[in-house]
């Protein structure tokens, strides 16, 4: 009863938080009429820009930029006080040309970058897009990027890119499916999948007019979109998230054609918003040559000081000699016929003491050298040449050269100090394969009874899976035994749990096998449901509403009445489907830190204990891990999900919380299934790569998601870690313990620096740190930030292999 009351209870306070945005406060995009939806011009166009200079600003704009070296600003210094007739000590000419052929030179550079900028920029926008035209012929006409607008209809072609952000509204696939590739967002080459709602899908473009979109207001967040879709007569009121708009930069992929309306257009789309602009970049050397010109200005003041003071002096101990002193004469006697003949060349001590003070600087202005920077010009354009013709710098696969688009920070790769990496998709292949289970408590990972899959199955994933005799067996006898009906189970939300989508293709090698791709946005999930299909539970048909897997040669249709994706804060994901058996069954699979807190461990606690420590001997040997889960859903309990549900997918403020509270609400009382063991292999090159970084004295941090057995595992695989390596572990769950371990680690650096003396005596140390360790760290007061610098700062300075 307490848990009841408490359920509803925070179903209140979730209603009481709910708010929805009004027109003032949310973008109106009236679907198929940008007049009317930008009747206010309050929306930016879809040209878009990424030169950094106009023909009116290059000028001032690029010598502004050039003028942050300070080097230049002292030999423009020079020359205007050459210009002037009392301190003219060089041609006014001669003083002007070194400095007007830097300038020239490196505007020219510049002007060449940002010309082809401007090339890319018209090419992009001269691009043609299907637009719907209004009225009653309702046909698509070929329009440019440039002319777009926000309420626009755009139909686009496969292996074509949107002109703009854009919700779907219809894919040439039946169900609504459109796959794409974000590879120019956020460098992720697998295909992803989108969807238009069915409502829209199932009606005529013609008969769209008059929708209205109320979506966020443009943002950088990739990931996310918050929206709601009004149909025209109708009074409810349509969700829309991430996986209903296909962002400008993808391409569309395996779709024929997609349709969809503009919401963000130009400067507003989230791919220019996370488009900082062109921005300046200054070598560490031009840094390290402006804090010399300071050094050196500085010396040049005082000679220059030294030099007038002395003037000065002489000035005054010489006054009544001026008149006839050579070099120096007071009067000019030149002047015939003349008594009073007019002062020449002097203007009083004070002044002559001044005028010899800038006298000196342009006599010693050789101490900081044009030279110099005119010759660092033609070097780096060299080193760029060397570089991009370099034929160890070629990649043959893809055809592609060395690219060097800053000629300013040449040098800098020579400075290299650390590398930060990402561990999936760079280190590793980011191709999983499905290696081993954990079903029931049993451990099913022994290589020696894994086989390919026998007889003639009717379908076969296209990346083709080793299977275990003994799981194949329990499998097939699977209403037999309890244990049989479990790992049945277990399989069944592996095919369930999901955002797959399957393709069936038509060239394989066998006509009377069907061979099934399965794309979707990630490879650990591919992995899982190939793993599934070779078991016998097939995923062979998905929709928005659901899904058909064969399940041992018998196709059953599963109703998807909810899905909570996966996300960063809750570390799972949830689906609750309807059975053939009428039964309403909630699988969730996640990380081990985030389901243990769900599993109910009193119904097989013996079970959870086993499933423990097999994830741990997966995780050591550098397998990522997932924990399944399933409960039984009685209908009350369905019923009151599913309007939390739909009241918190329909709200465009705070969504995201409340579909978490939502999924939090649902999500408990699991039983523990199993666990399943995924490998991701190394790059080829990479251990041999890592190592020449760490004997050149790169310190390398790499940074991952997984446990922190599997970090250690992949950290030796690659050779980030070497076994005569000290290693310093974080691994905190409280603040105390977490500046234990600081005060532990220090205490060892502390004792490493007294028994170290030379460079021939180091100890090699990796540092290991969770991220929980960091939030501590990084949310406490000044101390504690201080102890983890000194640590780290100790690590750099000894040139040692670092892991996070």
């Amino acid at each position: 009863m307490a848990e009841d009351h408490g359920s509803s209870r925070h179903m209140s306070s979730m209603s009481m938080s709910h708010k929805e945005l009004g027109d003032d406060d949310a973008r109106v995009v009236h679907v198929g009429d940008p007049e009317r939806t930008n009747e206010r011009l309050q929306f930016a166009g879809n040209a878009v820009r990424t030169a950094k200079y106009s023909p009116l600003t290059f000028l001032p704009r690029n010598l502004f930029e050039q003028f942050h070296r300070l080097a230049y600003v002292y030999f423009l210094v020079i020359a205007v006080l050459n210009q002037l007739p009392q301190l003219a000590v060089f041609g006014r000419g001669a003083s002007v040309m070194p400095l007007a052929f830097v300038l020239a030179v490196t505007a020219v550079k510049d002007a060449y970058e940002d010309w082809r900028r401007h090339r890319s920029d018209r090419a992009e926008n001269n691009r043609l897009a299907a637009v719907l035209s209004p009225g009653a012929a309702a046909q698509f006409v070929p329009t440019e990027w440039k002319h777009v607008r926000v309420g626009d209809v755009v139909r686009v072609g496969a292996n074509e890119s949107p002109p703009a952000d854009m919700v779907l509204l219809a894919t040439s696939d039946t169900t609504g499916v459109a796959y794409v590739q974000t590879l120019n967002l956020d460098g992720e080459s697998n295909l992803k999948t989108r969807y238009a709602k069915q409502e829209t899908l199932t009606t005529p473009l013609e008969h769209l007019a008059g929708a209205v979109v109320r979506c966020e207001r443009p943002n950088r967040n990739i990931y996310g979109f918050q929206a709601n879709l009004e149909l025209q007569g109708e009074g409810r009121r349509i969700p829309l998230g991430p996986s209903n708009i296909v962002l400008r930069g993808c391409d569309l992929k395996n779709t024929s054609w997609a349709v969809g309306v503009v919401v963000y257009a130009g400067r507003e789309t989230k791919a220019m918003l996370n488009n900082a602009g062109t921005p300046t970049k200054r070598s560490r050397l031009e840094t390290h040559m402006n804090r010399e010109t300071l050094f050196l200005s500085g010396i040049l003041i005082a000679l220059c000081s030294a030099v007038a003071t002395l003037s000065g002096v002489w000035l005054r101990t010489h006054q009544t000699d001026l008149e006839l002193a050579q070099f120096f004469h007071k009067k000019d006697y030149l002047k015939v016929g003349k008594e009073d003949n007019e002062n020449y060349n002097y203007y009083g001590i004070a002044a002559q003491i001044v005028f010899n003070f800038l006298m000196a600087v342009i006599v010693f202005q050789i101490m900081i050298p044009i030279s110099l920077y005119i010759s660092m010009e033609l070097v780096r354009l060299g080193q760029a040449y060397f570089m991009i013709r370099d034929a160890k710098l070629y990649d043959a696969s893809s055809d592609s050269r060395f690219q060097c688009r800053a000629l300013n920070i040449n040098e800098d790769l020579g400075q290299v100090k650390c590398v930060f990496s990402d561990k999936t998709g760079t280190l590793t292949q980011n191709k999983m394969e499905f290696r081993c289970a954990s079903i029931d408590g049993v451990d099913y990972s022994d290589v020696a009874r894994q086989r390919p899959v026998e007889g003639e199955p009717a379908w076969a994933p296209k990346v083709p899976v080793k299977v275990d005799r003994e799981v194949m067996e329990l499998v097939r006898n699977g209403g037999a035994t309890e244990q049989g009906m479990n790992a049945g189970e277990f399989f069944l939300a592996l095919a369930t749990c999901n955002t797959i989508v399957p393709l069936i293709l038509d060239d394989g090698p066998d006509p009377k096998k069907k061979v099934i791709d399965y794309q979707g946005e990630s490879p650990d999930e591919q992995a899982l449901v190939s793993a599934a299909a070779a078991y016998g539970f097939v995923l062979v048909e998905r929709s928005s509403g659901h899904i058909v897997i064969d399940v041992l040669g018998q196709k059953q249709r599963f109703d998807v009445l909810g899905l909570h994706e996966f996300d960063s804060d809750r570390k799972r994901m949830s689906v609750i489907i309807g059975c053939p058996d009428k039964t309403i069954k909630l699988f969730v699979k996640g990380a081990d830190s985030s389901m243990f807190g769900i599993i109910d461990k009193t119904l097989n606690p013996d079970v959870v204990q086993a499933t423990e420590k097999h994830l741990h001997s997966y995780s050591s040997v550098g397998l990522r891990t997932l924990v399944i889960g399933v409960r039984e859903l009685s209908q009350s309990e369905f019923q009151e999900w599913q309007m939390a549900y739909e009241k918190a997918s329909t709200a465009l403020l705070g969504r995201g919380n409340l579909l978490r509270s939502v999924a939090a609400n649902i999500e408990r009382n699991m039983r523990l299934l199993g666990a399943s063991g995924v490998e991701d292999k190394l790059q080829d090159g990479v251990p041999e790569a890592i190592e020449k970084l760490r004997e050149a004295g790169i310190k390398v941090w790499v940074l991952t998601g997984d446990k922190q057995e599997t970090a250690i595992s992949i950290g030796y695989s690659c050779k980030l870690l070497t076994r005569d390596m000290t290693q310093i572990v974080i691994n905190s769950n409280s603040r105390e313990s977490c500046r234990k371990s600081l005060d532990d680690a220090i205490s060892m650096v502390n004792k490493l620096r007294s028994l170290s003396t030379d460079s021939q005596s180091r100890v090699p140390l990796a540092l290991i740190i969770d991220g929980n360790s960091l939030v501590y760290i990084f949310d406490t007061e000044r101390e504690e930030k201080a102890m983890l610098f000194y640590v780290v700062e100790w690590l750099l300075y000894r040139r040692l292999g670092l892991l996070i």
